[in-house]
């Protein structure tokens, strides 16, 4: 598994662990960015399932350097591809919802085609297609605002200005689901253990390939900090602003280098029919991993 420092990567060293021989690398010893470096790391440990939930993510500095977020993203998925199809091993890689325009009404489905608006998601779909030519043992999963207890997300960067300021203005004209990491691991776990139960002597085949993973729902980002806001407040934990003092913005009035899709609301039908899952509100999954964060103060 790559990226362990990560906010998706710590999760899934809790629901990985347990299903075998968990080898979790951080970049000091899988640069993503270097093929040299991630054919060694794959070779030396002749893995049957690579997981890679690392990426370059730093989104709006992509725009001035796109180099990183080509290595990371855009080529590494291929190498990764092409060592596993040596070894017959599956690989499960997260792509993004940046990979769409976000100009769709509806939530987009596998079968839309994919239009980014900056390098990022562009880099993100190039190393999808590189996944996908290297090798047919694959899991692509996209999905769309990952929160977690560990790492950098925004309902902490919320908890903290909310414990600073008394008004925050947010953008609310940009749509979709926020997807709990914890969630994304769990799902990843129980793919894996289908995935290796399929290998067995006369097991069916197995559905490889694109799926679109997120929670149910869908919601603004103005309304995600109130969401936030108000149940960190139930919870008792002090914070200056209340929710009816976030205040809507318009992405116009948020200008940022890359441009953000309107719309991330992904259709998961695809996922949930396939492997026989349901997928929960966002709303319980930012609940549980607020009620974490309480914990930990």
């Amino acid at each position: 598994m790559t990226g362990k420092t990560g906010q998706l990567g710590f999760e899934l060293q809790r629901t990985l662990a347990p299903l075998g021989e968990l080898v979790a690398l951080d970049r000091s010893a899988c640069d993503l960015a270097d093929p040299v470096s991630v054919r060694a790391a794959v070779r030396a440990v002749a893995p049957d399932v690579i997981v890679n939930p690392a990426a370059w993510t730093a989104v709006d500095a992509a725009e001035a350097d796109a180099a990183p977020a080509i290595a990371v993203n855009a080529v590494s998925p291929g190498v990764l591809g092409e060592e596993a199809a040596r070894l017959g091993a599956l690989v499960v890689h997260f792509s993004t919802d940046y990979v769409f325009d976000g100009s769709k009404e509806g939530a987009y489905t596998e079968a839309d085609a994919p239009c980014p608006l900056g390098v990022y998601g562009q880099t993100k779909l190039d190393g999808e297609r590189a996944l996908a030519s290297a090798t047919a043992r694959h899991l692509i999963l996209r999905t769309s605002w990952v929160v977690g207890a560990y790492g950098n997300n925004f309902a902490k960067t919320m908890l903290r200005l909310a414990a600073e300021r008394e008004q925050l203005r947010v953008v609310a004209d940009q749509f979709g689901a926020p997807t709990s990491a914890a969630l994304l691991a769990d799902l990843t776990a129980h793919l894996v253990m289908r995935y290796r139960q399929s290998i067995q002597p006369g097991a069916g085949d197995f559905p490889f390939g694109l799926y679109h993973v997120s929670s149910t729902g869908e919601t603004n980002w103005c309304d995600y900090a109130r969401f936030i806001v108000a149940e960190a407040r139930a919870l008792g934990q002090q914070l200056k602003v209340q929710p009816e003092h976030i205040i809507p913005i318009g992405t116009a009035d948020y200008p940022t280098p890359a441009r953000r899709p309107a719309n991330s609301r992904l259709a998961t039908g695809h996922f949930q029919r396939t492997f026989g899952l349901r997928l929960p509100p966002w709303q319980d999954q930012v609940r549980h991993i607020l009620q974490q964060l309480n914990g930990a103060h």
